[in-house]
């Protein structure tokens, strides 16, 4: 049995007596989210060109519209919000920096996926980036993965092109033409780009695993989280998962079936670490719990 099916299995055993961290999703209504994790080993891939982000203009988005959707933008008042997304963050940005992340490659890039559509993986990916790009010494690239349906780009209202899918579609596109700056000092953005009938060729194609694996050697300060789509809804998720060091699933409480979520856990097996978020626990829930794996101690919630 994995780690993530017997955490379930405890879930439902004291389903009454537990309290994990509080969550609110974009229509402002209470989630819980619970991390739990495994891992595996992945591959090495090789280097690419430089990339540079620094001259690029600033894009204006509309952070109080985004607090009062219930995301931890700059302004908002949702200190419980902003604490949950702290904890959460805490053991990735460990795996990533501190000594949690001695044996993971690529360690410094995220990827958030959940099993179905509609679980909270948008919400959870924006959210943490922006928890992380508010520390003093940490910068965030936020990548819009989901090119079938990118969610990240329609919710910070960014419709800047090109986007990822041109970047790999074409040689004429640079990384400088496709990041997109925040006023957020530390938060940067690659919009999903185009539709493509070759989308799940493009990303898994020589030139994403190079510019991946840029992106984790050349900016050591800097976390990579990728908002993919649903690892059973589409290809492109597994693919993404085998290019990153850690790996969030958001799974959405008393609504997504353990068979679900396991056979969702199966298509992650050559990932480095993998990560679960309960998601929307409609009730108050109080566990305490050691993590498996890099950089977790105990939590008490």
């Amino acid at each position: 049995m994995s780690i993530i099916e017997k955490a379930l299995n405890k879930l439902n055993r004291e389903g009454n007596e537990l309290n994990p961290i509080v969550n609110r999703d974009s229509n402002n209504s209470p989630q819980n989210s619970i991390l739990l994790s495994t891992e595996e080993p992945i591959c090495k891939q090789n280097k690419t060109s430089n990339v540079n982000d620094d001259k690029n203009p600033i894009i204006e988005i509309n952070w109080k519209h985004l607090s009062d959707l219930g995301f931890v933008a700059p302004g908002s008042s949702n200190t419980e919000a902003i604490e949950e997304y702290r904890n959460i963050k805490r053991p990735l940005v460990n795996n990533a920096f501190g000594n949690g992340s001695e044996g993971i490659i690529r360690s410094n890039l995220i990827l958030i996926t959940s099993s179905l559509p509609g679980e909270g993986k948008t919400f959870t990916a924006i959210n943490l980036a922006l928890s992380i790009a508010n520390e003093l010494d940490k910068k965030v690239l936020l990548i819009d993965a989901d090119v079938a349906r990118p969610s990240v780009s329609k919710t910070l209202g960014i419709n800047q092109s090109p986007g990822l899918i041109e970047y790999l579609d074409g040689a004429d596109i640079n990384f400088s033409d496709i990041i997109i700056r925040t006023s957020i000092p530390g938060l940067s953005v690659i919009p999903a780009g185009k539709l493509h009938n070759f989308s799940t060729e493009l990303l898994s194609s020589n030139k994403m695993a190079l510019f991946v694996e840029e992106l984790s050697n050349r900016y050591p300060d800097r976390i990579v989280i990728f908002d993919s789509p649903p690892l059973l809804a589409a290809t492109q998720a597994e693919v993404l998962a085998r290019l990153v060091g850690q790996v969030v699933l958001v799974i959405e409480a008393e609504k997504t079936l353990q068979n679900v979520v396991m056979e969702a856990v199966g298509k992650l097996i050559s990932c480095d670490v993998v990560l679960a978020v309960f998601n929307k626990t409609k009730r108050n829930l109080d566990i305490n719990y050691y993590g498996y794996g890099y950089g977790y101690g105990h939590y008490a919630h």
